[in-house]
C-alpha cells in the first residue's frame, strides 16, 4: 500500500486565533502543551469519515425550543448566518452543532454546580446541516451569564458555543458566538484571549430582516474558515 498523500492547511497567523497558552485563562496554564507538538502520518482514520449526510441530522435537531415537552423558559431566538471560505465561497453539507447555557445561565451537566435553575425543558444542544449557500439556521434561547472562578468576581459573557465538522475526524473546527454589547466582555478571559483586531468576529449582529414578528428576534453569525478575515477558532 502506498502513502497517502494529503493536501495541505496552513492555518492563519497569530492575528487571528488564541494562542493554547494565555495567563489570563487560568486553565490553560494546565492545557496548554509544555513540548513542540510531533506531525503525525495521516491513516485512513484520519481521512474518513465522519457519516454526517441528511439521514443522521433530524430537520427538529435545529430548534432547541422543541425538543421536550415544553417550552423553555427565556427570550426565544433565532441565530443564523453562513458558513464561508476566505473568498466568501459557500461551505455546503457540512455539520453544525452548538451547546450553551440556559436563560439561567446554568449548562445541562452534572460538572456545572452554579446555584442558578436548571431547565426541564432546554437540554441546550442542537445542530444542523448547511444548506448548498453555507446557511444555517438555529432556533434556541438567549443564554445567560454564568459566574466560573477564573478570578476574583469572574462572568463569563453570554455566549454560544460553535462546533464544525468537515469530512474527516480531523476536520473539526470550535468557536465561540457572543452578543453585542455585552458589558463582560471587558473581563472575559477566552474573549480577550484573542487578538484585538479579530474579537469583533466573535460577537453576533441583531438582525430585524430575521425576526419572526411577536416570536423571536435574530441574531447573525456568519463564520469564515480561514484567511485575513477568519473567525477565531480554538486551536488543537
Amino acid at each position: 500500500m502506498t502513502d497517502l498523500v494529503l493536501p495541505g492547511y496552513r492555518r492563519p497567523g497569530e492575528d487571528v486565533h488564541p494562542p493554547l497558552y494565555s495567563p489570563g485563562y487560568v486553565s490553560t496554564t494546565l492545557r496548554a502543551p509544555a513540548l513542540s507538538p510531533v506531525r503525525l502520518t495521516h491513516s485512513l482514520t484520519e481521512i474518513t469519515g465522519p457519516l454526517l449526510g441528511e439521514g443522521r441530522v433530524d430537520p427538529n435537531d435545529a430548534d432547541l425550543t422543541q425538543q421536550h415537552d415544553g417550552e423553555p423558559l427565556g427570550e426565544r431566538i433565532i441565530v443564523h448566518g453562513r458558513v464561508v471560505e476566505e473568498d466568501g465561497r459557500p461551505v455546503p453539507h457540512t455539520l453544525v452543532e452548538v451547546w450553551q447555557a440556559n436563560a439561567a445561565g446554568r449548562y445541562f451537566h452534572a460538572a456545572d454546580r452554579h446555584p442558578a435553575p436548571l431547565d426541564p425543558n432546554f437540554t441546550g444542544v442542537g445542530r444542523c446541516l448547511t444548506d448548498a449557500d453555507g446557511g444555517y439556521r438555529i432556533v434556541t434561547v438567549k443564554p445567560g451569564a454564568y459566574p466560573w472562578r477564573n478570578h476574583d468576581n469572574a462572568w463569563r459573557a453570554a455566549h454560544i458555543h460553535f462546533s464544525l465538522f468537515g469530512r474527516s475526524f480531523t476536520q473539526r473546527l470550535v468557536t465561540q458566538m457572543y452578543f453585542p454589547g455585552d458589558p463582560l466582555f471587558f473581563q472575559d478571559p477566552i474573549y480577550n484571549a484573542v487578538p484585538e483586531a479579530a474579537r469583533p468576529r466573535m460577537i453576533s449582529s441583531f438582525d430585524l430582516s430575521a425576526t419572526v414578528p411577536e416570536w423571536a428576534l435574530a441574531f447573525r453569525f456568519d463564520i469564515v474558515l480561514r484567511g485575513r478575515e477568519a473567525t477565531p477558532m480554538e486551536k488543537s
